[in-house]
């Protein structure tokens, strides 16, 4: 896994269309359990390397009731991006979507070194489009509504950034059915 883990972080494959020098942020180890693929690392997660070191990490792990200690435990949990390094700022606001080489470069090498994987939360709607494909719904509020089509690999979930809380009080069944399920499979694939 190391020769790997090297050739991504020294990747410099879209050093061209990227604001700052790249800087691939990926927690993985083959004793994973719980794989975590978002969408890709925003500014305060570029300057310091450590995966959801930000507003939206802190709510998946209240989503998901991971402790820190136990979210950032490699051996454990493997955060893997679709986009590896921070795209930057949109015109319209919010970050840049993940450029899609990096899932094409990189994803199918990552996936086999996780032979203990039993769970694959797919955080927003990039995860959800390239994993799951033509099996997603129409859009996301659906295909988060519909988690237990996707089980037991897969359990799809909103992106937790701040447009989250909105999109959750608009969408009340997200707290009281999703976020229990999803609890219960992050539970019991780390068991």
């Amino acid at each position: 896994m190391s020769r790997e883990l090297a050739e991504l972080r020294a990747c410099r494959h879209c050093a061209a269309i990227l604001p700052f020098p790249p800087r691939p942020v990926v927690q993985i180890a083959t004793t994973a359990r719980l794989l975590i693929v978002g969408q890709a690392p925003g500014r305060k997660v570029h300057e310091t390397g450590v995966p959801w070191n930000d507003d939206s990490g802190s709510r998946l792990r209240a989503w998901t009731l991971l402790e820190p200690a136990d979210f950032y435990d490699e051996s454990r949990v493997a955060i893997v991006p679709m986009g590896f390094c921070y795209p930057g700022v949109a015109e319209a606001g919010g970050d840049n979507p993940p450029p899609p080489e990096c899932a094409t470069l990189w994803h199918e090498r990552l996936l086999a070194l996780l032979p203990e994987r039993r769970l694959t939360l797919l955080v927003g709607q990039y995860a959800q489009r390239f994993y799951l494909g033509p099996r997603r719904k129409r859009n996301l509020t659906e295909t988060v509504r519909a988690f237990a089509e996707y089980g037991p690999q897969y359990f799809p979930l909103p992106h937790p950034s701040w447009r989250s809380q909105i999109w959750s009080r608009r969408n009340p069944w997200f707290a009281d059915v999703v976020l229990p399920a999803c609890r219960e499979v992050v539970r019991n694939a780390l068991a």
